[in-house]
């Protein structure tokens, strides 16, 4: 009998976490019960909540959820507790590089500001990187709920900060609000100051709607993106233009976007060439981290070690990471995948 290796051994980069997302399920019960802030149920005792968001109001219900566990972090520690603890989840599960995502709008009114905020937040990541040995960077991101003139802004704190912390500008929420093309021009005030653009979509909307990203926005990577595999021809696309996806199973199916993890099309989008790096979203939503991903679809699509590797080697290749942290990590996993299995431990 042939055993598996570990994954939470299995070096990995982790680029598609989102800030509050990352929040540890008992410190969000900590803080809350610290300002006695009231939680709903799914919260708490039906924790991971059953979440979809196949209609306007599951996504509501989703986003309400989203907002009161934005609500707990009130204190600068706070934000630096949350920092460090998605810091020390994710070197637990293998990872070497972390690019987490935020929105500095929605902590704005409670930190000073969005440039005070955002200063907070390279800190505490400066800080839990060299506590921890964590490649650490982050992405600004905008929501496309909000006026397009938002993103303008928040995509000038992005390049206010490009080189120092952030490397990447994004667009998130419920991809069936808003127009895509409104905000192509925050996208172009981004990438001028070298940042990569990451905008979601091709989740809650299908095809056409990663076709709009594409034209729009043009993407160094696609926030999910994992319906692409709709659509054959707009997979070449994507192969041809080297846009990676950031794919994250566990939440796919948490939304209803899938009916379970063996419909996650994971196998079609790697035999169509393209580059995968898988991705956790919002743990604390989901309640599955980095080598979650991994391990359901090694379960669901009875993927071989080697396969694994080379999503993980994918997720670096396609990180933001410097170039001799890549080398480094690539060699890691080289080391991975001649060592011994759970088995022979």
């Amino acid at each position: 009998m042939a055993f598996p290796r570990d994954l939470m051994s299995l070096p990995k980069a982790h680029l598609h976490l989102h800030f509050t997302g990352s929040m540890r399920h008992a410190t969000l019960l900590e803080l809350a019960e610290r300002d006695q802030i009231s939680l709903p149920d799914s919260l708490v005792s039906q924790w991971p909540p059953q979440l979809s968001a196949a209609d306007e109001k599951g996504w509501f219900r989703f986003q309400r959820l989203y907002d009161v566990a934005r609500s707990v972090l009130r204190t600068e520690d706070d934000v630096r507790r949350l920092v460090r603890e998605a810091a020390e989840d994710d070197v637990r599960d293998g990872g070497r590089w972390l690019e987490i995502q935020v929105d500095p709008s929605g902590y704005a009114s409670r930190f000073g500001g969005i440039t005070a905020f955002t200063e907070l937040v390279l800190d505490a990541v400066d800080c839990a990187s060299r506590e921890t040995g964590l490649g650490m960077a982050v992405v600004i991101a905008s929501n496309r709920t909000r006026h397009p003139l938002d993103a303008r802004t928040l995509a000038r704190l992005a390049a206010q900060f490009a080189g120092r912390g952030v490397v990447g500008f994004g667009l998130s929420n419920d991809e069936r609000r808003g127009h895509t093309e409104d905000f192509r021009g925050a996208f172009e005030i981004a990438r001028r100051a070298g940042l990569a653009s990451l905008p979601h979509g091709g989740e809650l909307r299908g095809p056409d709607h990663v076709h709009a990203c594409l034209d729009a926005l043009h993407p160094t990577r696609l926030g999910h993106g994992v319906r692409s595999a709709e659509d054959p021809r707009l997979l070449e696309r994507i192969v041809a233009a080297d846009i990676a996806l950031e794919i994250c199973p566990v939440s796919n199916v948490a939304l209803g976007v899938y009916s379970d993890l063996t419909s996650v099309p994971l196998p079609q989008l790697l035999e169509a060439g393209a580059t995968v790096a898988l991705g956790s979203d919002d743990p604390l939503l989901f309640g599955s981290q980095l080598a979650g991903q991994y391990a359901t679809m090694r379960a669901a699509h009875d993927l071989d070690d080697a396969q694994l590797a080379e999503l993980a080697r994918m997720s670096i290749r396609a990180s933001r990471a410097p170039d001799s942290v890549k080398e480094s990590v690539l060699a890691e996993i080289d080391e991975w995948l001649t060592g011994p299995t759970m088995g022979e431990k």
